[in-house]
């Protein structure tokens, strides 16, 4: 399958001049003056940086953005998902690919994300393989030359459009899949099992909504549209604005991009990077990916992850242009940037950066860094650096256990460092009673997920089953100064029981267990601690400030 195509040069089409007003195009021959002047505000930061990066030449799918305005102003809010909003943008990126949403023979596959002024990592809706039905599959079958790519993305399509759309739990989905392949993975599944897969689904899908799954992907298209837009005053985005002093009139975009296949065989992929350490500040590549899969199965926290060293194995020429695409962006941006991509068949996409959530430590290491690599001035590391001090860049370390011998439990990749102590809380009403009571916990689940925002406000850390460094919750995790460790594969969690396993050794709710970011260990009970100062960085900080022109 030819990859969508990237910025073709297009003569100016007068359909372009039908816009709407804050809707604009990215990557497909569109020009953002035609409706204005577009910026962070208009069309929200997501698509703001993916503008950038396409003007940087950057390997990034064709988009059209439908703007703020749709989200928050009286005349459109509730219902901004009209034909005549997206039809101007979708023809753009049709004529762009030479593909068509609803193509019988070369059908066009969509993306619907959100993207608001400022960073809200994971807390919206994200719906992937738009445009996959019944009469589309056999010409995406014949475009790609996969059939288990087909039939594992419209797998996906009808379970995340069943969740976000149409309000079904995710769970009659997961109990569809666990009855009908008992202990199977379904990356492992093949085709034809992915093909019996899909038609179950399709069957739930119809028996919850009520109605059968929409094979109208004009239809699809508007309902995720909708939902993207809904998602704005889901519970768990309303409390991130709460908790980070954010305006709810400042809405959110989205963003319709052309799909790019991760899990397109074994060259394809979906990963998350930093450009530098986000927990230490160290000036190296953080980054997690997956074999086979889509971007959802890395930031959703219900899939654990690998570092970078197996891409840069199997794919080496990919892992370098990623390396110099990170490299462009920290240059271009001015700071450590926080990044998604998609390799399908060998060909790396990029689809999202941003400036990255770090931990105090990190952010004076950074900034000085940057300062001293020539790419921000001393006035800018000043202000990124004002209100860390020795207190703020200590770090907590774990010395010796207050009673029994110190043996760890168990080990986890580490998304945040620091230690946590507290009693074992496996859900939110028991983290906020404890916390009201006064008793600080550690929120103990299976996934690292958003929607425990709440959760995790009242804990002083949280330890997964599965998820990796960089899925959003612990993106979150890390911007609250939460404790994070994720990905204990061996962890065993009861909630009917209220316990949680590692071999022989059972914990209950409410008994204490100390985590330590540091190194990704844990242990049960409640590990004395001291703290460390860095006194090479806070060197470094104190030299910064002295030379400072005096106010």
């Amino acid at each position: 399958m030819a990859p969508p195509a990237l910025a073709p040069s297009l003569p100016a089409d007068p359909e372009e001049a039908l816009l709407p007003p804050e809707v604009y195009l990215v990557g497909c021959g569109g020009n953002l003056a035609v409706n204005g002047q577009a910026s962070p505000q208009t069309m929200g930061f997501k698509a703001w940086n993916l503008l950038r990066m396409a003007k940087l030449a950057l390997p990034v799918p064709a988009a059209f953005v439908i703007g703020t305005r749709y989200c928050t102003e009286p005349a459109t809010a509730g219902s901004p998902s009209g034909a005549d909003l997206w039809q101007a943008g979708l023809n753009a990126l049709q004529r762009s690919t030479g593909q068509g949403l609803g193509d019988a023979r070369r059908p066009l596959l969509l993306s619907v994300r959100s993207g608001a002024p400022v960073s809200m990592p994971g807390m919206m809706d994200t719906l992937l393989n738009i445009g996959l039905c019944d009469a589309t599959v056999p010409g995406l079958m014949r475009q790609t030359g996969n059939p288990r790519l087909v039939w594992d993305a419209y797998r996906r399509l009808v379970a995340t459009y069943g969740e976000v759309v149409a309000g079904s739990p995710a769970t009659h989905f997961d109990e569809a899949a666990a009855t009908l392949f008992p202990g199977r993975d379904e990356r492992e599944l093949d085709f034809a099992e992915l093909r019996s897969l899909t038609q179950r689904f399709l069957e739930v899908y119809a028996l919850a909504a009520g109605k059968p799954f929409p094979q109208d992907p004009a239809e699809q298209l508007g309902g995720a549209i909708a939902a993207v837009f809904a998602s704005w005053q889901s519970p768990k985005a309303r409390e991130y604005r709460r908790l980070n002093h954010l305006a709810a009139d400042i809405g959110t975009a989205v963003t319709v991009q052309c799909m790019v296949f991760g899990n397109a065989g074994g060259q394809s992929g979906a990963g998350v990077g930093f450009t530098r350490d986000p927990a230490s500040g160290q000036p190296a590549p953080w980054v997690d990916f997956l074999f086979n899969a889509q971007g959802e199965d890395v930031v959703s926290g219900r899939r654990s992850a690998n570092g970078h060293d197996e891409l840069a194995s199997v794919l080496p020429e990919v892992w370098h242009e990623l390396l110099d695409a990170a490299q462009r962006l920290e240059h271009d941006f001015g700071d450590m940037q926080d990044f998604e991509f998609t390799v399908q068949d060998g060909r790396l996409f990029m689809l999202q950066t941003r400036s990255g959530k770090r931990t105090p430590r990190a952010a004076a290491r950074i900034a000085l860094d940057l300062l001293d690599e020539g790419l921000i001035g001393p006035q800018l590391a000043l202000e990124r650096t004002a209100g860390l001090d020795r207190e703020s860049l200590a770090s907590p370390c774990v010395v010796a256990s207050s009673g029994a011998a110190l043996s760890p439990l168990g080990r986890a990749a580490t998304a945040s460092s620091g230690v946590a102590v507290g009693e074992i809380a496996l859900d939110e009403a028991r983290a906020t009673a404890r916390r009201a009571a006064g008793v600080p916990v550690v929120l103990v689940r299976r996934d690292a997920e958003t929607r425990d925002i709440a959760a995790l406000e009242s804990a002083t850390g949280l330890l997964t089953q599965r998820g990796a460094r960089t899925s959003h919750a612990a993106v979150v995790a890390r911007q609250l100064g939460k404790v994070c460790l994720v990905g204990c594969n061996e962890l065993q969690i009861d909630e009917s029981a209220r316990t949680i396993g590692l071999g022989e050794t059972t914990l209950h709710e409410g008994d204490v267990i100390t985590l330590d970011g540091n190194d990704g260990r844990f242990y049960a009970g409640a590990a004395q601690v001291e703290m460390h100062y860095p006194e090479e960085l806070l060197a470094r900080l104190d030299a910064l400030r002295l030379r400072a022109p005096k106010a």
